[in-house]
């Protein structure tokens, strides 16, 4: 039997400590129904035995305190909410504790925002992680020696697992599951739960908001002229010249505030202004391409599902109700 253990921190969503229990447990269920024994010990854990949620909405009743767990082989980290760095510092007793079960054989998967509790362990350097698109900047900014790949729903390295925001941990329950059961377990799960199975990338439900957050005015100069200029053509010697750096030393300096190239930047701000387009209006792909400063229609496509991992024709259609198929 597998002991799996759901923390119980301070300001944590309840959903995600309800929903993983009613994973597990549901899975259990469907074993018995198939005359199977239960493979899941699901538990919750906290530091004290009622937890009060969202300003004392909610209260959860924990199974065991911290010090009462002594072996387990899975600790899921629930997402926290509101100002993560109080929600870190009221919840460091749990530091040592995560990373005490990982070194005693457990594996450990964040759920969304749980990402940045589980990153103060230390346990994700060096690692890849994924946790709400939203939050990339900040995390980023929180936790440099962290790998975060802000667009992919699930990461896994070394027995420690992430998944991207909000809901899409569902996915990577179903992932948990099935690698504890089998494909046949986990696709049940997914139809119980109506999940749809396989989602990889939360590219096409992210939005791009630059990283302002840093002290180089000369590159918030320069996002701000690619913002207020994206339907030209721009390139990285123009911008090196207009802001008087020579272009190494403007290109290190952009990456190091941005976290983007700043190819990859103007790229990104261009995309983002084709997604809005395909949102509201019934333009063709073609006129979109055109708007946003694109005049090669591969190049448009190819770098339109490099960034949100899908074709333009399909963005349109999947959140513009009244588009028409068109190309």
């Amino acid at each position: 039997m597998k002991t799996v253990s759901i923390l119980v921190p301070e300001s944590a969503v309840l959903q995600g400590i309800a929903d993983p229990r009613y994973m597990f447990t549901a899975v259990n269920m469907f074993l018995q129904n198939a005359d199977k024994p239960p493979l899941f010990n699901v538990q919750l854990v906290g530091r004290s035995r009622e937890v009060k949620l969202n300003g004392g909405a909610f209260s959860i009743h924990t199974d065991l305190l911290l010090d009462e767990v002594k072996k387990t082989d899975l600790v899921i980290v629930p997402p926290l909410f509101g100002d993560l760095n109080a929600g870190i510092k009221m919840n460091e007793d749990m530091i040592p504790w995560i990373i005490d079960q990982y070194n005693n054989g457990a594996e450990v998967a964040s759920l969304c925002l749980g990402a940045f509790l589980l990153a103060s362990t230390g346990l994700l350097n060096g690692k890849k992680c994924s946790t709400h698109w939203f939050f990339a900047n900040q995390f980023r900014s929180m936790f440099p020696e962290v790998n975060l790949v802000d667009e992919k729903v699930i990461t896994e390295e070394n027995h420690v697992y992430s998944s991207g925001g909000a809901t899409s941990y569902w996915n990577l329950l179903l992932y948990l599951v099935e690698k504890y059961t089998n494909r046949e377990m986990a696709i049940l799960a997914a139809k119980y739960f109506v999940v749809d199975m396989g989602r990889t990338e939360q590219s096409p439900f992210s939005i791009f908001r630059g990283q302002k957050d840093h002290e180089d005015e000369v590159v918030k100069n320069a996002q701000e002229y690619i913002e207020n200029n994206f339907q030209q053509k721009i390139t990285v010697d123009e911008l090196s010249d207009r802001f008087n750096v020579v272009r190494r030393t403007f290109e290190r300096r952009f990456k190091k505030s941005t976290h983007n190239t700043v190819v990859e930047y103007i790229q990104r701000v261009k995309i983002e202004a084709a997604k809005k387009s395909f949102e509201s209006n019934k333009k063709t792909i073609y006129e979109v391409m055109y708007d946003v400063g694109y005049t090669d229609i591969k190049a448009f496509r190819d770098v339109f599902k490099k960034i949100t991992g899908m074709p333009p024709v399909d963005y349109r259609n999947k959140y513009n109700k009244n588009a028409a198929v068109v190309q």
